[in-house]
This record gives C-alpha cells, sequence and structure tokens, in this order.
C-alpha cells in the first residue's frame, strides 16, 4: 500500500483540501500553521476550534495531551462524514504548543484508516511503530 504524506510546506490547496492545523482556544493564528491557515486558507481570527474556510483548527495550547484528544475524535468523526474531501493534516502540537510526534500521532491512529486524510510522515511512523509492538 503507498501512503500519501502532509507535504511540509503548503501553499496551495485543490478545491476539495482541508488543511487541518494546531491552533489555540482563542483562535489567534498569529504563528506556525495557524498563521499559514489564516493567511492563505481561510481560517479566522476569533474561531479556535473547527471548519473555517478551507482550514480545520484542533485547539493544542490548552493543557495537556488528553485536551486535545477530544478534539481530534471531533476532527476524525467530521473526515468520516466529508468523504468527498481531503485533510492535509499538519503536525499539530508539535510547534509552538511543544508537544512530540510520539505524543500526538497516536491520536490520529483512527484517522489513519481513512483514505481522504494525509497525515505526515512522521506521525504515520510512529502510528505504525506502536502497531507493530
Amino acid at each position: 500500500m503507498s501512503l500519501r504524506y502532509t507535504p511540509e510546506n503548503i501553499t496551495s490547496l485543490d478545491r476539495d483540501e482541508i488543511f487541518v492545523f494546531g491552533s489555540n482556544l482563542q483562535g489567534l493564528h498569529l504563528g506556525g500553521a495557524a498563521r499559514v491557515a489564516h493567511e492563505r486558507f481561510g481560517a479566522i481570527m476569533g474561531q479556535g476550534v473547527g471548519l473555517q474556510g478551507q482550514s480545520y483548527a484542533i485547539p493544542t495550547m490548552q493543557g495537556g495531551v488528553e485536551t486535545i484528544k477530544p478534539y481530534v475524535d471531533d476532527f476524525i468523526e467530521l473526515a468520516r462524514e466529508w468523504d468527498q474531501t481531503t485533510f492535509l493534516v499538519t503536525r499539530i502540537g508539535c510547534g509552538i504548543a511543544g508537544f512530540t510526534d510520539e505524543q500526538i500521532a497516536p491520536l490520529f491512529a483512527e484517522a489513519l484508516k481513512l483514505y481522504n486524510v494525509v497525515l505526515p510522515k512522521s506521525f504515520v511512523d510512529v502510528i505504525r511503530k506502536q502497531e507493530n509492538k
């Protein structure tokens, strides 16, 4: 099986693609992928969660990994329903929020099973490693 991975630097999207990024609950999209989402893909200042323009915000700045999981679960449910849309997930939480791939990637294990969700290679590597334990 050949997997597609989220590119390191996304500068444009096809009409049926959504940029999935880490945000803060306040929706202050000032740095990292959140800034890109705001400047290029329709993320709305003041909206820290969910679909906005051609982007989808998952809050990562409010506490530990356990506080991120419900938002990732909501995203995965949406991706299941919107199966004609491709979701390009960035390394959410692994920049400004300070988490590691090993902490965040397992939250996306179910998303790896969805053909319309594209994950960063580092997330896929972590998930595959855990599956092979």
